[in-house]
């Protein structure tokens, strides 16, 4: 098998080759609410069945794939639950799944590798991981309830002291900091009996910050955009 650059999505495309072809798909249709088992169906028919916009999918699906183009001018204010819903979904993965997966194999290294310096890296996860979750837990609570609001009603319900103005200038950057825990694990920290769990856990890492980073340009390219454009005209389908 020879490694390839990733397909542009497109809406006639089976969309069982493109799983095969970079698995990660997968775990954006998890973030959809979509099966897995697609049996010959092109991405059109299976966003036509689960009612999303295939213009929203195929934009996401080729962030996963590598390309970096998002332009919500495509988009309308019936779209923004299905992308609230991607997001939260997100979030479901990233709470109870990815990062406990981290803290389990941080826990691991630690117990085999007792140095200063892995006692540093669990202290920089669960500090990182409170960050995380007050992150998170501010987008469910206050973001997005607006946004589903304004997306239901039509009209524009801006509340005196919220905006996606607001949103983007608490939004932050929550992967950088995966970024920084990655360099210590490879540059700085020697190993001890801990090369298989480093591994194991590295790659989690790289696999965490793909769908952070997806995640971010969603919001920042997609989400805020479109969320700004109908506080300023609301009555646009």
């Amino acid at each position: 098998m020879y490694l390839t650059k990733k397909t542009y999505v497109k809406e006639q495309m089976k969309l069982a080759g493109l799983l095969f072809e970079n698995p990660y798909l997968m775990l954006m249709m998890q973030h959809f609410g979509l099966n897995f088992v697609v049996q010959d169906k092109s991405v059109e028919q299976v966003c036509r069945e689960n009612d999303i916009n295939k213009d929203v999918f195929t934009a996401i699906a080729n962030l996963y794939n590598g390309f970096q183009e998002l332009d919500s001018v495509h988009f309308t204010r019936t779209d923004i639950p299905s992308v609230i819903s991607f997001l939260k979904n997100s979030h479901q993965y990233y709470k109870d799944e990815k990062y406990p997966e981290i803290k389990a194999l941080i826990d691991e290294i630690a117990r085999v590798n007792s140095t200063p310096e892995i006692k540093l890296i669990e202290q920089f996860f669960d500090e990182y991981f409170h960050e995380v979750i007050d992150h998170l837990e501010y987008e469910d609570e206050v973001a997005f309830p607006y946004f589903e609001k304004l997306a239901e009603e039509g009209e524009s319900k801006q509340l005196a002291d919220y905006s996606a103005r607001v949103y983007r200038d608490h939004h932050t950057d929550i992967e950088s900091k995966i970024m920084e825990l990655k360099k210590l694990l490879l540059k700085h920290i020697p190993l001890h009996q801990d090369k298989t769990l480093r591994r194991r856990l590295i790659i989690s890492l790289f696999e965490l910050e793909y769908d952070l980073t997806i995640h971010y340009a969603i919001e920042e390219d997609l989400l805020i955009p479109l969320i700004n454009h109908f506080e300023k005209t609301p009555d646009r389908g």
